[in-house]
């Protein structure tokens, strides 16, 4: 049996309106936890999240840390809750600025997507990253969904490559065809750069990212892909199999956890 790290964008019922991908982001780590994996889930703090309703919590021993992009201090905040009628907890990456005083998640009230999207996804991208280290725990597997986890395969292999918690750790990014609709700001390329994670090393992408450079970028730096979706772009399929990325495809709305189980066993 593995230990499985969950990134997801999205998790039932946490979020207000159920997707394809909020529903997987519950389904998938409960059927592997009662398989007799070992799991940790990860998601955003978005502002429409009822922490009442919820029960979530803040953890005082993981919170307290500072992380920097463009040149701003951002305090990381660690909160948590159970998924219900399951075994697993999530804990939820916070932060006034990005997440909790906002009412929506990507868009704001009027559908505009937010200008600091990719400045959000970066701070979430470390603040799981650093408190996976503060848990001290060692993940066999990190399974990313959503393009707010696209960048956690580019640092896993070049920021954090060397550290001992996902030094041998496989990154699995899954697919979906609800993607983001807009672009990044310009910064974006600027702010990615952490550690030996720079931004040169994203020369080879489109100078503005939109959904589809942020699922190459994942691709890329992903050891396998799963098809999330019936209808996942078919050129990312493609591009992922120019690149002899290993695919799990499509399993259907119910989660076949075996079949899981033995794509992470190949890798």
């Amino acid at each position: 049996m593995k230990k499985v790290l969950f990134i997801n964008q999205e998790i039932a019922p946490f979020v207000p309106i159920d997707s394809e991908m909020s529903l997987m982001g519950k389904e998938l780590p409960k059927v592997l936890n009662e398989q007799g994996n070992e799991i940790r889930t990860f998601m955003p703090r978005w502002g429409n999240i009822n922490e009442r309703r919820n029960q979530l919590h803040e953890v005082i021993r993981l919170s307290g840390i500072n992380l920097i992009i463009n040149d701003t201090d951002h305090p990381l905040i660690i909160k948590v809750a159970s998924i219900p009628g399951t075994r697993v907890q999530v804990y939820f990456i916070d932060n006034v600025d990005f997440f909790s005083r906002r009412h929506t998640m990507a868009v704001d009230e009027k559908g505009a997507e937010y200008a600091d999207n990719g400045e959000r996804a970066i701070f979430f991208a470390r603040g799981v990253l650093e408190t996976v280290k503060k848990l001290r725990w060692t993940p066999d597997v990190i399974h990313c969904q959503g393009w707010m986890s696209a960048v956690i395969p580019f640092y896993i292999k070049k920021a954090y490559n060397e550290e001992p918690c996902f030094a041998d750790c496989k990154v699995v990014t899954s697919l979906f065809n609800n993607g983001m609709k807009g672009k990044l700001s310009e910064q974006f390329q600027q702010c990615v750069e952490f550690g030996d994670a720079r931004k040169e090393m994203l020369d080879g992408y489109k100078e503005v990212f939109d959904y589809n450079e942020l699922a190459k970028l994942a691709i890329d730096f992903s050891d396998g892909i799963v098809e999330g979706s019936e209808e996942v772009n078919p050129d990312l399929l493609s591009y992922a199999a120019s690149k002899n990325i290993p695919l799990l495809n499509y399993q259907g709305e119910e989660c076949n956890g075996e079949a899981y189980n033995a794509f992470y066993e190949s890798l």
